[in-house]
């Protein structure tokens, strides 16, 4: 069992940046892909990013270039630094762990919370 809280979401202007955290409690942390996802309102929850267990890492086209996905697997975290925000990144965005990953969220097993990142115009 993998409990994800993810922090750091709140309330910026368009073009600013955010850093979202998300703790894990498990010891074997390191052997788990962790994903990131957002879901608008009435939306369905999609893919935004993933890192591999040794730093891979894959991305949406929608934030490439901007978004950037890191782990520190001493701290059992994971980061997602966000850049040139705009407005329809606005979402709740949800950390995500997996024996495999990918863009798939039906390949992650446990998941946080979620936090809200709105982005204003």
């Amino acid at each position: 069992q993998v409990q994800l809280v993810e922090s750091g979401g709140g309330l910026v202007q368009a073009g600013g940046s955010l850093r979202l955290s998300c703790a894990a409690s498990q010891r074997t942390f390191s052997n788990y892909v962790l994903g990131w996802f957002r879901q608008a309102p009435g939306k369905e929850r999609g893919f935004v990013a993933a890192i591999t267990w040794i730093g891979d890492t894959t991305y949406a086209d929608s934030v490439k270039g901007r978004f950037t996905t890191s782990r520190d697997n001493v701290k059992k975290t994971v980061y997602l630094q966000m850049n040139g925000l705009k407005p329809e990144d606005t979402a709740v965005y949800y950390c995500a762990a997996g024996r495999s990953g990918g863009s798939d969220k039906s390949a992650y097993a446990y998941w946080g919370p979620g936090t809200q990142v709105t982005v204003s115009s």
